[in-house]
């Protein structure tokens, strides 16, 4: 299993960032995909869930109405739009997975090296 981040980097407050994701080949179809992200000192959190079928995005209260996931079926990857961006965003984001449908816990089993954003 093998998710590979990417469009980690430095922002200032009030910006955008995206990240994207590409797993590997065994690791897509009927899966939850999503981003969980852990800033120092503090507890894993995830942020934002979709299913690879049918079914609405998930996200945390933190970053409802300013991140944004999305995915394309056909290239096999997901993405994480992220804006209006504030100090509390900064943290170690991680692409995650689980072979199930999503639910409102975002549960993941797999996740990736993460990419480091940074807010200031």
């Amino acid at each position: 299993v093998q998710l590979v981040e990417s469009g980690g980097g430095s922002v200032q407050a009030g910006g955008s960032r995206r990240l994207s994701c590409t797993p590997s080949g065994s690791i897509y179809n009927d899966n939850c995909m999503g981003w969980i992200r852990q800033a120092p000192g503090m507890e894993r959190e995830a942020v934002a869930a979709i299913y690879t079928g049918l079914g609405r995005p998930l996200y945390a209260d933190s970053v409802l109405g300013r991140f944004t996931i999305s995915k394309d079926n056909a290239r096999k990857m997901v993405w994480l739009q992220m804006n209006s961006l504030k100090p509390e965003d900064t943290a170690m984001y991680y692409c995650a997975a689980a072979a199930a449908t999503c639910r409102s816990h975002m549960h993941f089993d797999h996740w990736g090296q993460g990419t480091q954003v940074t807010v200031s």
